[in-house]
């Protein structure tokens, strides 16, 4: 079979289970013969061979299923960064590129401690020191795999992200002038759950008891501890749970609270600063 011709069968067969079926299937035999978009434009009258096609073939069947390309091409790009990504981690989304971009306008010092707290591929980190490159960034996560992941990510953007293991702040010491998250958040008996992309994502990166705020609520009365006076907290949350993460924000003397909506208008991030040293 043609290079044409598989590519017209597989975006045939991802017509039902994929939004982009065409440039999945062009993104899936790109990552079985290790060629660019241009060159399968140029090729269309290539010959595949039968190992190419058993992969190919293989590769579709997975994306059929609902899994995602991120997760089977092992490629996720955020902030432009070209990221690998695996089972263990969240895939990066464009909505938190919000985040980043509300932390990069802030009046921060030039030589800033930033805290990442449950980094999964370090999208968020490595994102902040490729853009400030003097902030001392640094990187946390329960998941040992994830911890993995992120240090290989860093190593090869070659960004010097610090990345280590921690459940939240506890193997964590010292000030920062900002601390970052995008903690799990959503309610465990929440419908999404079933629906797309996270069905095949990590549940411990996902779910939260409290209605989805219970590691929204930790991070947010315990920063205080580790953020120096004038520092800022921005984490991202649910399209609804703006109102509840404000308040709690507000009541733990945050000051300056306000919030962020993503690219589809959905208040998504929320932030505040710290007014006074615990």
């Amino acid at each position: 079979m043609q290079v044409s011709g598989w590519l017209s069968q597989a975006t045939g067969t991802l017509q039902a289970t994929s939004d982009s079926p065409r440039l999945d299937a062009e993104l899936l035999l790109m990552h079985t013969l290790q060629v660019s978009r241009t060159w399968l434009f140029t090729w269309p009258d290539r010959e595949l061979s039968e190992s190419e096609r058993n992969v190919a073939d293989s590769l579709l069947g997975r994306r059929e299923r609902g899994e995602p390309m991120a997760y089977i091409t092992g490629r996720r790009e955020f902030w432009s960064l070209p990221l690998q990504v695996n089972p263990s981690t969240l895939i990066p989304r464009p909505d938190t590129e919000t985040l980043v971009e509300w932390a990069l306008e802030l009046d921060l010092p030039a030589r800033s401690r930033v805290l990442d707290l449950g980094t999964g591929t370090g999208a968020i980190a490595l994102a902040l020191a490729s853009e400030r490159p003097e902030w001392q960034v640094i990187a946390v996560d329960l998941n040992a795999c994830a911890v993995e992941l992120a240090r290989t990510n860093a190593r090869d953007l070659e960004l010097p992200v610090d990345v280590f293991q921690s459940a939240w702040f506890d193997s964590v010491s010292g000030r920062f002038d900002l601390i970052v998250s995008n903690p799990p958040y959503i309610d465990p008996d929440d419908e999404h759950l079933q629906q797309g992309d996270v069905r095949f994502e990590p549940a411990s990166a996902l779910i939260a008891a409290e209605a989805g705020l219970a590691d929204l609520s930790h991070i947010i009365r315990s920063a205080p501890e580790y953020l120096e006076p004038g520092g800022w907290l921005l984490l991202e949350h649910g399209y609804d749970q703006a109102q509840a993460v404000c308040k709690l924000l507000e009541q733990q003397g945050f000051m300056s609270v306000s919030v962020r909506r993503d690219l589809g208008g959905q208040a998504r991030i929320s932030g505040g600063v710290c007014s006074s040293p615990v």
